[in-house]
């Protein structure tokens, strides 16, 4: 390691799942020593063997790190990890950083940001858009809120995991933007369902229908990569139906606190929920072409 990458801040990363792995084996790449924790042993010591530090807590990674980071499935799961007997707020970082890149309630998120705040400890909410394809490439969408000082320190490590990076504002705004996102790429995988299940019950070539699409302005981010897997029948994993549920719930739950009526992401939920139903929850995202297929009744499904 150069002399450059060793001045480069240390990292304390929490939560080695699909997205979490990529990431923290990219600010290990970009020259920034990482600490990681995960519930799960095995999650870490497929990290440890490319450079990673394996610690025994939250507390422990944050230890000595510049920044903390948390990338987990649920607001439950952050608040463990700040809230915890061995976790962040017990023990905050040295460098008085913590960035959680989950999404996860913005109410919450405030309510972490003061308590952080109360002990001198910066909070930034940045969750991500890219899925595990943009994690791995270290193309991450990422959007974040609180102070702009906080943000100007976080950006050089957002920067080694992503490649548009925002400050959209306070504390919660990031979460409040990657739910809007959420809101659109959900209605955007129900009207693809929609389009190749028409286009197979009218007899069209599907991957010629998809290519005709992506050349027009029907052509999106979702058509492009998911919809591949939908045209094949793959539900495999990717982003699971069940995070997007999640994710979903939380826009209700802004929504209604605000009294904003959101009729087309209320009829995408009722299809997600009817996957689930179906056993589907640990499928990929673009596992909701099967819902439309049980509509139709065909086969194999």
């Amino acid at each position: 390691m150069g002399r450059n990458e060793q001045k480069k801040g240390s990292v304390a990363f929490i939560g080695l799942g699909t997205m979490g792995h990529h990431m923290a084996l990219n600010l290990l790449r970009a020259g920034h020593p990482v600490a990681a924790f995960d519930v799960r042993k095995e999650a870490i010591d497929s990290l440890v063997a490319q450079g990673v530090v394996a610690a025994a807590s939250p507390a422990d990674a944050a230890r000595s790190a510049d920044i903390a980071i948390s990338m987990l499935p649920d607001t439950p799961h952050v608040e463990e990890v700040i809230y915890g007997e061995s976790g962040i707020l017990a023990s905050p970082p040295p460098g008085r950083l913590v960035v959680d890149m989950s999404t996860i309630s913005p109410v919450a998120v405030r309510r972490m940001y003061a308590d952080l705040k109360a002990v001198g400890v910066d909070f930034i909410d940045a969750p991500v858009s890219g899925g595990p394809i943009g994690a791995k490439n270290a193309a991450l969408s990422i959007m974040a809120g609180g102070s702009a000082d906080a943000f100007t320190r976080a950006e050089p490590y957002f920067h080694a995991m992503g490649t548009t990076i925002a400050h959209v504002g306070e504390s919660g705004a990031g979460q409040t933007v990657k739910l809007c996102n959420q809101l659109v790429c959900a209605i955007n995988i129900q009207a693809i369902c929609e389009a190749l299940a028409l286009g197979r019950a009218s007899g069209v070539d599907l991957d010629q229908l998809r290519g005709v699409l992506l050349g027009g302005s029907a052509s999106s981010w979702m058509l492009d990569k998911l919809g591949p897997a939908m045209i094949a029948g793959d539900a495999s994993a990717g982003f699971r139906i069940d995070l997007m549920l999640k994710d979903l719930r939380l826009v209700q739950e802004q929504a209604l606190s605000l009294a904003v009526p959101l009729p087309a992401t209320a009829l995408a939920t009722s299809q997600y929920v009817e996957a689930r139903a179906h056993g589907e929850g640990s499928n990929g995202n673009q596992a909701l072409f099967r819902v439309y297929d049980r509509m139709i009744n065909r086969t194999n499904v």
